[in-house]
């Protein structure tokens, strides 16, 4: 009882804390940036100055410059989930008769992930050239709200197409800039925004596949145990009958590893659902995650902000934007998974 009700307070504070990230995300004064501010100013007092100068260089270079460090971060954990589901899962469900078809689903998905996974690294977003630039500025209209005519960046010293961003962490105006992604360490954009979201999906779909048969194999071990018919006798001395709660701490107790991977498993599905959802519902309308922050007036805070003749205002919130590159369900949708090619100019 005393696990479950740390570990009920743990996932409380965890998800508070997700959902204070996405209230805030892209706001330059937040209230983690108070606290942060608060901390550093008391950590300051006794650390002596190279700690502090080495961990400010760290949390720079994690977050204020490319980087593969969550790169690693992401196979570490993907492959501890793996080895513990082939080490000790894989081998109950076979003793369960689990077919290997149903078992071999995992191995498939990650093969098929990890492939979208690479796309998302390797492929460019839609970096805006000197070469291209020309055809760039005739794939979308400008939309005089979020984007006017004749902005040229400061930083690429090119005139910016209409849906383009310029990217600090990256040093490049990304066209239908979405966002950057320092799980795969590259902006997301027109040119894999297909493979990103097909990669949310299959992340998804991996964890989901995981957490069933877990759960089915923790299921069968309980059914056949008869734990549901036990009983126990409390610190009082009195007979209880086994509930919910003691057959979820005599799991714990008796499988650690599996019950801890498939917590684990179980959040990363259920907050990566509602982030590929949110992306899936941007590609339906036509329009990306800058878009929506930036026609609520926020401004991301790794992307440069656009200089033109009004850039010392907020973007005024206007929810309207959210359509104007709407062309339908299925033209959306279409563009995001066959994206346009720049417009070459016809010589006479």
């Amino acid at each position: 009882m005393d696990f479950l009700t740390l570990f009920a307070i743990y996932v409380v504070v965890v998800l508070t804390c997700i959902a204070l990230v996405c209230k805030y995300s892209g706001q330059q004064e937040t209230p983690f940036h108070t606290v942060f501010s608060y901390v550093a100013k008391v950590f300051s007092s006794f650390t002596p100055m190279w700690i502090q100068r080495f961990l400010t260089r760290m949390l720079h270079r994690l977050f204020h410059q490319r980087s593969n460090v969550f790169i690693y971060l992401h196979i570490l954990l993907e492959s501890a989930v793996y080895l513990e589901f082939s080490y000790e899962v894989f081998g109950f469900c076979r003793e369960m008769d689990t077919t290997l078809t149903s078992l071999s689903v995992p191995y498939v998905l990650l093969v098929i992930k990890t492939y979208l996974f690479y796309l998302c690294i390797k492929r460019d977003p839609g970096t805006v050239t000197m070469k291209k630039v020309s055809g760039q500025l005739l794939m979308y209209p400008y939309d005089e709200k979020l984007f006017h005519p004749g902005v040229s960046c400061p930083s690429c010293q090119l005139v910016k197409p209409a849906r383009s961003k310029h990217c600090r962490l990256c040093n490049r105006c990304v066209l239908r800039f979405d966002h950057h992604c320092i799980w795969v360490n590259n902006c997301i954009g027109a040119r894999n925004t297909r493979y990103f979201l097909l990669y949310l999906f299959s992340v998804c779909a991996m964890a989901a596949a995981i957490s069933l048969l877990t759960g089915d194999m923790l299921l069968h071990t309980v059914l056949r145990s008869g734990l549901l018919r036990a009983s126990y006798i409390d610190e009082h001395g009195q007979q209880q009958s086994a509930g919910p709660l003691f057959v979820a701490q005599h799991l714990f107790l008796t499988f650690p590893r599996i019950v801890f991977m498939l917590g684990f498993v179980v959040f990363v599905f259920f907050l990566l659902a509602g982030y590929a959802l949110f992306h899936f519902y941007l590609a339906l309308v036509n329009q990306t995650s800058n878009e929506w922050y930036k026609s609520r007036g926020h401004v991301c805070q790794h992307c440069h902000p656009d200089h033109h003749h009004h850039h010392h205002h907020r973007p005024v919130p206007d929810h309207s934007t959210r359509s104007f590159y709407s062309r339908g369900l299925l033209r959306n949708l279409g563009e995001i998974f066959f994206p346009p090619q720049p417009v070459k100019k016809k010589h006479n």
